[in-house]
């Protein structure tokens, strides 16, 4: 979710996953198998399991919804406490353009 992984990279199979995290190999297995039902990933029968490049407008749009929360939330204060639209607009591309 973060980037770290790109589109068509493998992951590591089941049983080496399982083996490096000290974890049962079905606890792998039931976490790859809802990373595919949710489109994350691909599997390739003989080849392995890969990140999806389908999913990335989900993600994106996922990361949208979360913006909008805390949009939501910070308009909501400004209204309450009085701060005006182009004070807020200002700030935000204050915030938005700061290193």
């Amino acid at each position: 979710m973060n980037g770290t992984l790109t589109a068509g990279e493998a992951l590591p199979s089941i049983r080496s996953l399982a083996k490096s995290l000290q974890i049962s190999v079905l606890t792998v297995q039931k976490a790859y198998d809802l990373l595919q039902e949710d489109g994350f990933i691909e599997t390739t029968a003989g080849k392995g399991c890969f990140v999806s490049a389908r999913n990335q407008d989900f993600y994106l749009e996922e990361q949208q919804k979360k913006i909008e929360r805390h949009f939501s939330e910070a308009i909501e204060l400004a209204r309450a406490c009085g701060v005006p639209l182009n004070t807020l607009l200002n700030l935000l591309t204050l915030l938005y353009e700061e290193d």
